[in-house]
């Protein structure tokens, strides 16, 4: 069973007045970072309910409504899909298959998420995996960064990475250059003034500062670019130094942050269950396929505000009024839904268009047999007796980048009587596929996985299916950092939440849950608490 210790909580700058120059809602300054804009008609006492219209109910949304219900607020969250989660969202085809999204994986470090998830009840459905990170090469060839050690952080990466057979060892020296004048080592005694300097690396590409520093090609291309596309489904030559950086920090400086755990089973279940029956128990209302087509104002003063929404739902035309409204959107979804006339008035709203998202296709494969198991060959054809990696898996080699054996890490909905592994693959960069057939995807991702596994080559594939998403992360590219919006906005009852708004962390569901809860702080006019370092053990 997993528990969770949190060991501090901070405070994130209250939101204040404007005009007494005492700080705002979010985080500490950054370079050229938008101004706050602050909400003067909109200072909810304690003691008054309001009703709040939520609109999507992914992480950021129901994190959100997870707050504000438990502060007595009438929610309503509207979700156009028939199902919660957002880009976590999975669901049951009619043959008894689950399927998902993406491939979600919980690392140590999601301490806003953990959080949530331990209010609701649903920290207990993690699996804990192995403290190592497992890179699959072809021919079956598998390294390890090994992160088990006797000393925590930061020693347990040192050992890691000078052990791994994954880089030779020019490669690793080259390596410790870099990261050895990084502000990594400024952060393990200020982990703040450091996370100052990786905020300010956003101008660069990973792979520019990288190589700057000391760093190798080599190592670019056999370990940090399967890791650059697990995390943001870019490569290091694509993906900004500020997001990996920060991830660095992290595992630099909490010997737990580098450890994972995958769900129990699928999300649906195991994460958005108890999150909705949460929400629900303190008096909050979900509305599924209910899509929001149009925003209505009128004038307040010398501003906007919002009056009302129409909606589209399975039973016609609706509109809907709220006393304030909370958009927890993705990167598309906020740019249809924002009128064009609010993005020439305001800049902020403006600086939204100039994101842009990345496409992923995320392929399930289901066989006879167990895939990774490369001890006993012959054990992996007998599928009454799992075997195999369980872990989350890069590589180098295959057009995914990270992939994992649900039947083996997340056994409760993916293991079939009579079946095998359950490959979910993650094909990064998605640009070759989005326009791809079904079969074509299905049948390329099969034989990159025989050829990562040779001893798989006797196994029959016995089902295959593709979840397409076109437009998914928003792409964390050099130089991204300044248009991503705080969530307060200049229309006084109208809120921002989404994994691309500010906040300290990379377009994630620990990131996602972040800006859910400085958005409901920002709506509740009261500084946000955020969990920082969680311990998380096992009994």
């Amino acid at each position: 069973m997993l528990q969770l210790h949190i060991r501090g909580i901070f405070p994130v700058y209250p939101c204040l007045f404007p005009d007494s120059g005492q700080g705002r809602t979010g985080l500490p300054p950054t370079p050229r970072r938008a101004p706050c804009l602050v909400h003067r008609l909109l200072l909810i006492p304690s003691w008054h309910r309001v009703k709040v219209a939520i609109i999507g109910a992914g992480l950021a949304g129901l994190a959100a409504a997870v707050e504000l219900v438990e502060a007595g607020h009438q929610v309503h969250i509207y979700e156009g899909r028939p199902f919660v989660g957002g880009k976590v969202g999975s669901w049951v085809d009619p043959q008894g298959n689950h399927i998902e999204m993406g491939l979600h994986v919980f690392f140590f470090n999601y301490a806003n998420l953990f959080a949530l998830m331990a209010k609701v009840g649903a920290l207990q459905h993690l699996l804990p995996k192995e403290h190592t990170h497992v890179f699959v090469n072809a021919g079956g060839d598998v390294n390890q960064l090994d992160f088990r050690f006797i000393l925590g952080a930061p020693f347990n990466g040192l050992k890691a990475f000078f052990t791994t057979a994954q880089l030779s060892w020019v490669d690793k020296l080259r390596n410790a250059m870099a990261l050895g004048t990084s502000p990594i080592v400024r952060g393990l005694v200020d982990y703040r003034g450091a996370m100052g300097v990786v905020r300010s690396l956003d101008r660069l590409s990973f792979a520019q500062w990288f190589l700057r520093h000391g760093g190798s090609q080599a190592s670019l291309e056999r370990l940090w670019n399967p890791i650059a596309y697990a995390l943001g489904f870019l490569n290091c030559e694509a993906i900004s130094a500020r997001c990996m950086l920060t991830i660095f920090m992290m595992f630099a400086t909490r010997t737990e942050a580098s450890k994972l755990n995958l769900l129990q089973g699928s999300p649906h279940r195991w994460l958005h269950e108890p999150l909705v029956q949460h929400i629900e128990k303190h008096g909050g209302r979900f509305h599924l396929r209910h899509r929001v087509q149009t925003i209505y104002e009128q004038q307040h003063g010398d501003g906007l505000r919002v009056s009302g929404l129409q909606l589209t739902t399975p039973t016609g035309e609706q509109q809907v009024e709220a006393d304030v409204y909370l958009a927890a959107c993705d990167v598309p979804g906020i740019q249809r839904l924002l009128p064009s006339h609010w993005k020439q008035r305001y800049t902020q709203f403006a600086h939204i268009d100039q994101l842009t998202t990345v496409p992923v296709a995320t392929v399930q494969l289901r066989y006879d047999g167990w895939v990774t198991e490369l001890e006993k060959p012959a054990a992996g054809a007998d599928p009454d007796h799992p075997a195999g990696l369980d872990n989350l898996l890069y590589t180098a080699d295959a057009d995914f980048s990270c992939f994992a054996d649900l039947a083996l890490t997340s056994p409760a909905d993916y293991r079939k009587p009579g079946c095998g592994s359950l490959l979910q693959c993650v094909l990064t960069p998605g640009d070759p596929w989005i326009k791809a057939k079904k079969e074509f995807i299905i049948a390329q991702t099969d034989a990159q996985v025989r050829r990562l596994f040779p001893s798989s080559g006797g196994l029959t594939l016995l089902w295959g299916n593709v979840v397409k998403l076109a437009q998914s992360l928003y792409r964390e590219a050099p130089g991204m950092e300044p248009y991503r919006p705080e969530q307060g906005t200049p229309i006084s009852n109208f809120f921002l939440a989404g994994s691309y708004t500010r906040q300290d962390y990379i377009d994630s569901m620990e990131g996602a849950t972040m800006s859910g809860l400085l958005a409901a702080a920002a709506i509740l006019n009261r500084p946000a608490q955020l969990a920082t370092s969680p311990a998380v053990v096992s009994n």
